[in-house]
């Protein structure tokens, strides 16, 4: 068995270390014996959409996802078709954005419309640690925002609910997007890193796509595992 894997704009878009999140699923795709292909596309490549099991992209500068943006519009219509499909999708931080229908600045610019939601810019940035739940997991997921983008419209299939930050931001109450196998959320950490439990989810859905009847080995995430339990003992939430 392989899994194949775009990491797209791996130049443009890792702010924050996010390709973490691509080294820590291979590394635990590997450790239950599976091949990873991993390709690291960007703004000179074609995008095969049809060609991946799963595909990341992490945040990037306010110019960095204009760039990206420009390049991704002539595939519209090959993400959607990947989506309904059900090929797995993990977008975080402000990559987020680029699937909405707008994002707002001095200037409407037009996105990739996928979902129905739009950005706005604002000069105050939102930083801080937060926590939320979400229904594929049972445990709640931590990891930290840097954005200046708020999203309006979010659609009944929010990714998290936010409930707890350590700033004193404004907040949205619902976070991020879900849809089929497509995930989308502004936490960025790397966020694979900091939750365990949400890595072992998309190791294991990854796999059982593939070999539904696939015997895993026991995963090894003790220091993610203790790095957790002591943030989450630091801000007071049972887990």
């Amino acid at each position: 068995m392989i899994i194949h894997i775009a990491h797209l704009y791996y130049d443009l878009m890792n702010l924050y270390g996010e390709s973490g999140n691509v080294k820590a699923l291979k590394m635990q795709l590997e450790n239950q014996g599976i091949k990873v292909k991993i390709d690291f596309l960007t703004i000179t490549d074609s995008l095969h959409f049809s060609d991946y099991d799963f595909i990341y992209m992490g945040m990037g500068t306010e110019q960095n996802q204009q760039l990206v943006l420009k390049h991704l519009l002539s595939y519209q219509k090959d993400i959607k078709k990947a989506i309904e499909k059900g090929t797995f999708f993990l977008i975080t931080g402000n990559a987020l954005e680029l699937f909405g229908k707008a994002i707002i600045t001095s200037k409407k610019i037009k996105a990739l419309n996928i979902f129905s939601f739009e950005t706005k810019q604002q000069e105050m940035r939102i930083v801080e640690e937060c926590i939320g739940n979400t229904n594929i997991i049972n445990k709640p997921i931590l990891g930290f925002q840097n954005r200046s983008g708020v999203i309006s419209n979010i659609e009944a299939n929010a990714f998290l609910t936010l409930t707890k930050g350590t700033g004193h931001s404004p907040k949205m109450k619902k976070e991020g997007i879900m849809k089929n196998h497509f995930f989308g959320t502004y936490l960025i950490g790397p966020i694979l890193i900091r939750n365990p439990e949400l890595l072992k989810y998309f190791v294991k859905q990854l796999i059982l796509e593939l070999d539904s009847n696939f015997k895993f080995k026991p995963f090894h995430l003790t220091l993610e595992n203790k790095a957790y339990q002591t943030f989450m003992e630091k801000y007071h939430i049972l887990i």
